[in-house]
């Protein structure tokens, strides 16, 4: 039985038209063997969810091979990468889905042994000669931690990178770009004041922390026009050991959502916090918990706003939902009825797609989420391509007869 909810609704994005509210976040695999370039498996996999998603935003996808941290995960850097990518783009199309390509580059969180980074001929980069604690490699022999990365000299070099990966994104057909501006990786370092101790024009204070940011946004935009650029951001950090007090986090934050939001962006992107991926760092978590919709949607006026972070089905109805107000005017005995707007137009769903390939259909006709991923199996190994299938494109939907 299908279930009508706010969530089902189609929203238009910029110049396209979502199907629903229901929406497929980034989230790494790791299956693009035996290098960086999409494969066949990748293909299916898109394809699958194409069927059910109103928007794709692509795994993390590296701007270039430089900025990689890990193995097997796809690129756009090259023609060969922008042609793999043209095929699924055109697979989503044709099953009336979108896609987003997220552009990422992981800064100080590569690791000099990684093979891409040394195929780069280039060092691991960061804003500042800090290096990330906790976490290790693997997948590296010997599983090496996080190295001190070198400063970047000029991070306008970087910004060309970003411009021409959205030149290349336009190329494969993609609906639009996000930019990954979370998890630690290179845009959050410039932001944080515990990884950027800069004190040049692109550190400081808050609004140098910030430029990095803006100006990667300014050269999306004009490839894509803003209606066609989307942003994630995860101001409660943890993830990749960053994160500020609280005051500093939300005087930060509220400055660069205020200065991006002059540009009328396609949508931001409002990561919750996240205890599973926040980790514990000198005996204690690392994050900064807070109430990020209510601190910072206040702040943006004219981008649609989106939101992720281990929301339930019932949950992302209830926000996506509007609702009626009642006021009681106790003078007059008489009641007022309003309509206040939902949080937010749609909501980013990670995991559970993994292992629902039809997640939004089966959401509307009240299907079943009762599958669980297999955790061992949420990025790749490696090895031959059809190995990468298992725990990757062998779930199978429900049956709507």
């Amino acid at each position: 039985m299908s279930t009508p909810t706010p969530l089902f609704e189609p929203l238009k994005l910029g110049p396209i038209t979502l199907r629903n509210r229901v929406l497929m976040s980034a989230m790494t695999r790791n299956r693009s063997v035996p290098t960086n370039v999409p494969n066949e498996v990748n293909l299916d996999y898109y394809k699958q969810r194409a069927g059910s998603a109103g928007l794709i935003v692509t795994e993390g996808t590296l701007i270039s091979q430089q900025g990689t941290e890990w193995p097997w995960a796809p690129g756009i850097w090259s023609t060969e990468q922008v042609e793999a990518w043209k095929k699924i783009v055109d697979a989503v199309h044709e099953r009336g889905s979108h896609i987003y390509s997220q552009l990422w580059h992981v800064g100080r969180v590569a690791h000099p042994n990684a093979p891409e980074q040394i195929a780069s001929g280039e060092p691991v980069y960061g804003p500042s000669a800090i290096s990330a604690r906790g976490g290790n490699f693997r997948w590296i022999p010997g599983c090496p931690s996080y190295v001190t990365p070198t400063p970047i000299d000029d991070p306008r070099k970087i910004i060309a990178q970003f411009k021409k990966a959205a030149i290349h994104a336009k190329q494969a057909g993609f609906d639009g770009v996000e930019l990954h501006a979370a998890s630690g990786c290179l845009v959050q370092q410039f932001f944080d004041s515990t990884s950027n101790e800069r004190i040049d024009e692109w550190g400081g204070n808050i609004p140098n922390r910030c430029r990095f940011g803006l100006e990667v946004v300014q050269a999306l935009i004009e490839i894509w026009g803003a209606d066609r650029v989307g942003i994630k951001v995860t101001p409660s950090g943890g993830y990749n050991d960053v994160g500020m007090p609280l005051n500093e986090t939300i005087a930060t934050y509220n400055y660069f959502l205020a200065e991006v939001d002059k540009f009328e962006l396609a949508y931001i992107n409002l990561v919750r916090y996240i205890e599973m991926t926040d980790p514990v760092i000198d005996g204690q978590k690392r994050g900064i918990p807070h109430d990020i919709i209510a601190t910072y949607s206040p702040t943006i006026k004219k981008s649609t706003i989106f939101s992720n972070g281990g929301f339930t089905s019932e949950e992302a109805a209830s926000f996506v939902s509007g609702r009626y107000i009642f006021f009681f005017m106790t003078d007059r005995v008489s009641i007022v009825l309003c309509y206040a707007e939902g949080k937010v137009a749609g909501v980013f769903f990670g995991i559970p797609w993994i292992s629902h390939p039809d997640l939004a259909k089966r959401m509307q006709h009240g299907k079943p989420i009762d599958q669980n991923p297999i955790i061992s199996l949420f990025y790749g190994h490696g090895g031959e391509l059809e190995a990468q299938k298992k725990g990757y494109t062998d779930y199978p939907s429900a049956d709507y007869d």
